[in-house]
């Protein structure tokens, strides 16, 4: 399951840019709880906790608890926006999480045994489709990554969303299709010295 954090909050009763700046100031970010059938809660919570939350990776995977003036709150990170400058964190919006939800979330791909994959050995290059799918997932066990072998993977061939052992009660939101995630290309070289040798058996065949 994805790891947990925790941030302390406090309830905000004034909105706007105005009031926003003024929380910046005094080392506070705006945010907001929603959802879960129950009115948004703005809130204010602290902008150096907040973005080493962020920056260790998986905020939006993560489950989290907002502890706002004693009551807490299990949640995730929906969304955040930052500074198109200075990257700082600008606002964070958390949705609830109840007992037994289910999300949809995007969890990121781990490619693995790259350094024995028989593709790259010869040359091949992996081309990643998709760095991470989309998924239904239980809110009380978010994977931390889906994990792709590379270990039999050859040049050309294509790794698909059935090549992956998903979690227990974990389903990908596209059912349509057997989807790519990555494949195995073909060094330019090698591209290029079989579309030489194509040509050739062409011409030969015309004369």
């Amino acid at each position: 399951m994805a790891a947990s954090y925790e941030l302390k909050a406090s309830a905000r009763d004034r909105v706007g840019k105005g009031a926003a700046r003024a929380l910046r100031r005094e080392g506070l970010l705006p945010a907001v709880i929603y959802g879960d059938k129950k009115p948004a809660l703005p809130i204010s919570v602290p902008v150096k906790e907040t973005t080493l939350t962020l920056h260790k990776g998986g905020f939006l995977t993560h489950l989290g608890t907002i502890d706002v003036d004693g009551e807490k709150h299990q949640v995730i990170a929906k969304d955040y926006q930052l500074h198109p400058v200075r990257d700082d964190v600008l606002h964070v919006d958390f949705l609830r999480v109840s007992k037994g939800a289910t999300l949809t979330l995007e969890v990121p791909v781990q490619f693995l045994n790259d350094e024995i994959c028989p593709g790259i050995k010869k040359g091949g290059v992996l081309n990643v489709v998709r760095h991470a799918v989309e998924l239904i997932v239980p809110a009380d066990s978010i994977p931390e990554s889906l994990k792709l072998d590379l270990s039999n993977a050859d040049l050309g061939d294509a790794l698909k969303i059935s090549n992956v052992d998903l979690p227990a009660n974990c389903q990908p939101t596209i059912t349509d299709r057997d989807f790519t995630i990555a494949t195995i290309a073909a060094p330019a070289g090698l591209k290029e010295a079989e579309e030489a040798d194509g040509e050739e058996e062409e011409s030969e065949a015309e004369d």
